[in-house]
């Protein structure tokens, strides 16, 4: 059977090569969904949509992308219609971190992240919403973070307001598109074991972290899924980040900047 009869429903996930969003795209292929994998690394994408195809019997494919460029999204979306196929999940996983101050690195690594995490996560969604909206269906899900409930801290300077955005804009999204039969989603997560911590430089915080604090990508993504199956807008994954988010939302911000930059100062990381 060819990609553009499959009676199957089409997920696309960014980010799928690795950590949350492999998960993400083994999930829904045991759901029964054909993927659309898109990320830089070919060789993963690739050899992940031909394990998941041969496990689930669906149809899975790369889309090679660098969500960093501009209008990115555009080309991701132009490659699965170019399959013949329409997008029922949207997953917003792919980004990254940058561990050092605002001027500590380029201006393009900053616009980059911005582009990865924000502008053409966004621009996939427009894409593909009036498609779902048509067929009165269809999942969008977001991934945030913990970060998006703390205040402002050195390091990591984007990082908490672009994921505070993630939740903004996926709580608007949710109530534009109530009664559309289109639900949304965005899922903060707090430490997760991915490659995630290695890429971005912080790894001897995350060693440090006590075991038990940490979520396998699985877990997340297991109540990221059961949090869009019944129409949750915002979910913390794991007991004790719900706790942390209810502190970082209502302990006085004076603590909670005081409590971050001193994590921050003990492992501060040069520019």
């Amino acid at each position: 059977m060819s990609a553009a009869a499959s009676p199957r429903p089409l997920a696309l996930i960014t980010g799928a090569s690795a950590g949350i969003g492999a998960a993400f795209a083994k999930a829904y292929a045991a759901r029964g969904h054909d993927l659309a994998l898109a990320a830089r690394r070919v060789d993963r994408l690739e050899t992940l949509a031909a394990e998941l195809s041969a496990a689930y019997g669906i149809e899975a494919f790369a889309v090679p992308a660098d969500l960093a460029e501009f209008e990115a999204h555009a080309a991701v979306l132009a490659a699965v219609a170019a399959r013949g196929r329409s997008v029922d999940v949207l997953v917003n996983n792919a980004g990254f971190s940058i561990a050092q101050s605002f001027t500590g690195v380029s201006w393009d690594r900053q616009r980059a992240f911005l582009m990865t995490l924000v502008v053409n996560a966004c621009g996939l969604a427009y894409g593909v919403i009036p498609g779902m909206v048509a067929q009165g269906r269809g999942a969008i899900v977001n991934v945030g973070s913990l970060a998006a409930f703390a205040p402002g801290v050195a390091g990591h300077s984007l990082y908490p307001g672009a994921k505070s955005l993630t939740v903004k804009w996926s709580q608007a999204l949710a109530a534009e598109l109530k009664g559309t039969g289109v639900r949304v989603t965005v899922t903060c997560p707090g430490f997760t074991l991915t490659e995630f911590a290695e890429a971005n430089g912080t790894k001897a915080v995350m060693d440090e972290a006590p075991r038990r604090f940490f979520q396998t990508a699985e877990q997340v993504v297991a109540a990221t899924l059961a949090a869009n199956d019944r129409g949750q807008v915002v979910v913390v994954p794991g007991l004790h980040n719900k706790m942390a988010a209810t502190l970082l939302r209502y302990l006085p911000e004076r603590l909670v900047i005081a409590i971050l930059t001193q994590a921050s100062a003990k492992y501060h990381l040069e520019d």
